[in-house]
């Protein structure tokens, strides 16, 4: 698992922790207030007294409260009911939250929203996405089929979720083919198939199948490239390129997760030809 993901949650929580810490902090210094350096240099001193006074320490004036409590001080004043002040009810604004108090806590909780909400858009950007589709392996189907499917659209197969198109390679270009592909590349062309990726090696457009010429032509240069997606012109630096393909019991699989360069300028395996007119002109020269 990307550690991001952990990371990112960690950070917004401590984030949120130190907004409310110093949201506190600054309402409890409002209530008490600044005090001066000579006031706190005061503060730490002997407390003076005043001439003739006498002196009296902490101790004897918890000592002189207990004896009141107790009942040994002086007696406790009667107050009659007519002393009774009347009640009044406290004043919502004074017991209520202050302005600057409630400002304070928007602001502490709009960014504690937004920064909610920025955790919440990464974790779901790394957050792993389901397998499937293009970058995954793609389980094409069955090679007999894929032939049949080929055949049944002029030459040319293409599957959109792998972002692909598929010919039939024949079998009497195996031998050339050994000398330039990889295994990777070379184990759906032993079973008769040519997979391509329909990218443009030039600068990336996607190239469409050309049924009258029967190769791949580049509408946005003019790069072509016959059925095995080998360079036969244009400006491509070389042949389309290919995936890792494997045949199990039959079976094609593709992985669109690794792209392999297609073959150098000169490469033709199979010594195909255009079989008719070009779709797309001018492509034995630059853009």
């Amino acid at each position: 698992m990307n550690p991001l993901v952990i990371a990112v949650p960690v950070v917004v929580v401590l984030a949120l922790v130190l907004l409310v810490a110093a949201a506190r902090r600054r309402d409890t210094d409002e209530a008490t207030g600044l005090l001066s350096r000579e006031t706190l240099k005061r503060d730490r001193g002997e407390p003076a007294v005043l001439a003739g006074a006498t002196r009296i320490t902490g101790r004897e004036v918890e000592r002189s409260v207990e004896v009141e409590r107790r009942g040994g001080g002086a007696e406790l004043a009667t107050v009659g009911a007519a002393d009774l002040a009347p009640y009044v009810p406290p004043d919502p604004d004074t017991l209520g939250v202050t302005r600057r108090q409630f400002f304070n806590r928007s602001i502490v909780l709009l960014m504690g929203l937004g920064l909610s909400g920025f955790g919440a858009a990464v974790l779901a950007f790394l957050w792993p996405q389901p397998k499937g589709g293009f970058g995954s392996k793609i389980r094409v189907g069955n090679v007999a089929d894929i032939k049949a499917a080929v055949d049944a659209n002029d030459g040319f197969y293409y599957v959109a979720e792998g972002r692909m198109w598929i010919t039939n390679y024949p079998e009497a270009a195996i031998d050339k083919a050994k000398a330039v592909y990889p295994q990777p590349v070379l184990n759906s062309m032993e079973a008769g198939l040519a997979v391509l990726y329909q990218k443009c090696p030039h600068l990336g457009c996607r190239v469409p199948d050309c049924k009258t010429s029967q190769w791949f032509e580049c509408p946005c240069h003019g790069s072509q490239y016959n059925q095995a997606g080998e360079k036969k012109g244009g400006p491509a630096p070389r042949g389309m390129d290919r995936f890792v393909t494997e045949v199990t019991g039959g079976v094609l699989t593709v992985d669109t997760g690794t792209v392999i360069q297609g073959p150098p300028i000169g490469t033709n395996t199979t010594g195909q030809e255009a079989e008719g007119p070009h779709c797309v002109t001018g492509g034995g020269g630059g853009h």
